[in-house]
């Protein structure tokens, strides 16, 4: 006789553990919120055939928990901007990229930050409104300054695609 329990998706619904029913109601709540941060509880609830405060409880806990932050996203390509650039640095001996990314990213016209490996150590976007404001970037923050020992920049000429994970869903948001 063979004891062992069936896996957790071919159990019923009401035999699954909680902890799975909750991870997907979550992920329900954020993909719907994803499509429209602005989207009414009540709505949310009403699609998922839940409670209002059900959804707003779980928003808030997600939010307290650091899963989730709704943020106003301005699609890029919508904005031109004067001048994009993708900045590849080298961090100095000693310096952490943490350290630098950390700097960096109090600038507002710093859009990205991603650790790499290769031959450079930090990527860096930067999306700015007149082309003056990318050189004077690049003397305030790059050229001349301690903790980066190298940089290789390159001015963005034609944006072909933009779509990152939090705009996957784009295209339903447009056809609404």
């Amino acid at each position: 006789m063979n004891l062992s329990r069936k896996p957790e998706a071919d159990r019923p619904l009401r035999q699954r553990s909680t902890h799975s029913v909750d991870e997907r109601l979550n992920s329900e709540i954020v993909r719907m919120l994803e499509l429209d941060g602005r989207m009414a509880f009540s709505e949310i609830a009403q699609k998922l055939d839940v409670s209002e405060g059900t959804v707003r409880n779980r928003v808030n806990a997600m939010k307290e928990a650091g899963l989730l932050r709704i943020v106003a996203i301005a699609d890029p390509t919508a904005t031109e901007y004067k001048a994009d650039a993708m900045i590849c640095l080298k961090v100095a001996p000693g310096t952490t990229p943490q350290a630098v990314a950390t700097r960096l990213g109090a600038v507002s016209s710093v859009v990205y930050i991603l650790w790499v490996t290769g031959r450079f150590d930090l990527m860096v976007e930067l999306v700015c409104d007149e082309p003056d404001d990318l050189a004077t970037f690049l003397e305030d923050h790059i050229h001349g300054v301690e903790d980066i020992v190298d940089s290789e920049v390159m001015l963005g000429l034609r944006n072909f695609k933009n779509q990152f994970l939090l705009k996957r869903n784009w295209e339903q948001r447009t056809k609404n």
